[in-house]
């Protein structure tokens, strides 16, 4: 649903950025200074098991232990081999759950039933991914089960699954109407009534003319819509939409269509194939339903460039969904919604339609801006957080030089408003700027969270050491060995909401930071969750992040020190100042 809420915005309103995770554990306390004894491994904190798997449906059970819980954001489902398809998880609404820095998500304790929509009837292993974490403060790796899905039945119609809903078909629909109040489209709507409707305006005569004209120009979209959908599932797009390889090029699509919303060049059809549909439309005599249907086919093929642009991002939205009776419907709706005004025209309510004049190259304009937008959102699944905020804050100065956010003259007062808001768009930008020069990635929060007065943060910033393979870890470990430096340890990962705390709130510490100096940092980075990585944690014996530990001058770990799951700035204060006690620091 996000990316079609992403196209809506394309078309309509404005995109929105960013997604959340969230934990509200409680706070630990010197308990969590203990061994990994305290929590379960993976597979005992969370039980799958496979409760049916029939020619419709596979059902899926996770049963998570007391004391722990599950991300919803964090299942995925796949299938070897990759060209069996399985239809949208039903997942049950989880717990909601709110953090600081990730904002919210849904969680599951106890009992988790999960449905996947199954029409195809071939065996095949399904590839289960999950993430959960201990209300301790223990975040585990994200895992992947594998199990065997036997070949059942006949194969399902097609229809078996259903990738669209009343709501998003709505949407397209909106999303039509607001397409014909461009410049290139509300100046033809006359012209356009006039020779469908030859002036038989009004009654049921002007009504049946114009669905004649409507319902086969909607079937003409609908019919791209099909044939994009099945484009799409072909390549199986809406699995490789996570790759760089696609995402870039949609993006860049997007960019394209964005420049020709602000008329740096035309979208249109061949010369050759365009001027042989216009002769023919021309031959077409309206005032009669078949040529009233004629005309609707070939308008379709014949739109103009404030059409095409968006029309093109629909389909590239659809191909990715892989969707054809969803991809068909929506372009229906899409072109009943282009053609509303003209049943407002045939039924005798022009009156109703505003006035052409400067305003719609603003709604012109507005399109391009959200093109771009999309294409933002498009690539801030494969860049940093910092360089997705930067391109936020771009198009957001973008916008407000457009609006007029530095030009000092004499204005209307919609022109004030309009300044107005560019000056605060403007305000936006630099705030997303200074972000992403910062290390922020989030354009809802793009500013750095404030610091304590007088702490020392800044100054130890860069004081960790930060490290992705065992090599690099073996080899830090023995070069503070050879230099006689005890050690500190942290165990990271960015899907770690316990780890986000700790770094934060308790590592930044003003009664911790003092103390941090008497030690080699090191930071232990478990994000990607490799193989080698995995190995690691099991030579340590730890199930997951977050964990500190401490390693003497002489290499040897202490580990009676081990810190394990979440632990508040004072805990971890005592904890530091025992180890230095004992280390003779």
């Amino acid at each position: 649903m996000r990316r079609l809420f992403f196209l809506l915005l394309l078309l309509l309103a404005s995109p929105v950025f960013a997604t959340g995770l969230l934990d509200n554990r409680p706070s630990a306390t010197l308990g969590a200074a203990s061994n990994s004894a305290d929590f379960l491994p993976v597979h005992e904190a969370f039980k799958l098991s496979l409760v049916q798997a029939d020619a419709q449906t596979v059902k899926l059970r996770f049963v998570a232990t007391d004391g722990y819980y599950l991300y919803r954001h964090r299942f995925q489902f796949r299938t070897e081999p990759a060209d069996i398809r399985l239809g949208a998880p039903n997942i049950p609404k989880g717990e909601a759950k709110h953090d600081e820095f990730f904002g919210d998500v849904e969680v599951y304790h106890g009992v988790l039933d999960i449905e996947l929509p199954r029409n195809d009837p071939r065996a095949f292993t399904l590839l289960v991914g999950y993430q959960g974490c201990a209300d301790k403060g223990l975040c585990y790796p994200p895992e992947t089960a594998r199990l065997s899905i036997d070949g059942q039945g006949a194969p399902l119609p097609a229809t078996a699954e259903q990738g669209w809903t009343w709501k998003s078909l709505l949407l397209f629909f909106l999303a039509g109407v607001g397409l014909t109040f461009t410049p290139c489209v509300l100046p033809m709507l006359p012209i356009l009534s006039g020779v469908v409707l030859r002036g038989q305006v009004g009654g049921l005569r002007g009504l049946s003319l114009s669905l004649a004209y409507v319902l086969p120009m909607a079937a003409s979209f609908a019919v791209l819509g099909a044939l994009m959908g099945l484009f799409g599932a072909g390549l199986n797009l809406q699995a490789r939409l996570q790759s760089a390889w696609v995402l870039v090029p949609f993006a860049a699509f997007f960019v394209l269509f964005a420049l020709a919303m602000f008329g740096l060049f035309d979208i249109k059809l061949p010369q050759v194939l365009s001027s042989r549909l216009d002769n023919l439309a021309h031959r077409t005599k309206g005032g009669s339903l078949l040529g009233a249907a004629v005309l609707g086919v070939l308008s379709s093929l014949l739109v103009s460039p404030c059409v095409s642009a968006p029309l093109a991002g629909a389909l590239l939205y659809i191909s990715a969904s892989g969707d054809a009776l969803g991809g068909a419907l929506k372009l229906f709706a899409l072109g009943l919604g282009m053609g509303a005004p003209l049943l407002l025209v045939a039924t005798g309510g022009a009156a109703w339609l505003p006035k052409s004049g400067p305003w719609m190259n603003t709604v012109k304009n507005a399109i391009g801006v959200l093109l771009l937008g999309l294409a933002i959102g498009l690539l801030s699944r494969v860049l940093p957080g910092p360089a997705t905020l930067l391109l936020v804050g771009l198009l957001a100065a973008g916008v407000a030089l457009f609006l007029g956010a530095l030009e000092f003259v004499v204005k209307t007062p919609r022109q004030r408003l309009a300044q107005l808001l560019g000056l605060a768009l403007l305000v936006y930008a630099l705030a997303c700027w200074y972000g992403a020069l910062s290390g922020q990635g989030d354009p809802l929060r793009p500013l750095p969270p404030p610091t304590v007065a007088g702490s020392p943060v800044a100054a130890k910033a860069d004081a960790w050491q930060t490290i992705t393979s065992p090599a690099a870890l073996d080899a830090a470990l023995a070069e503070a060995k050879a230099a006689g430096q005890p050690v500190l340890l942290d165990w990271y990962a960015d899907w770690c909401i316990s780890c986000k705390v700790i770094e934060h709130e308790v590592l930044n510490a003003p009664q911790v930071q003092p103390q941090l100096g008497a030690f080699r940092l090191l930071r232990f980075d478990i994000t990607e969750s490799n193989a080698q990585q995995r190995a690691l944690l099991d030579r340590y014996r730890l199930f997951g992040p977050p964990a500190l530990m401490f390693f003497a001058a002489n290499g040897s770990e202490m580990t009676t020190d081990r810190v394990i799951g979440e632990i508040n700035a004072g805990d971890f204060a005592q904890v530091l100042t025992r180890v230095r006690g004992q280390l003779g620091l």
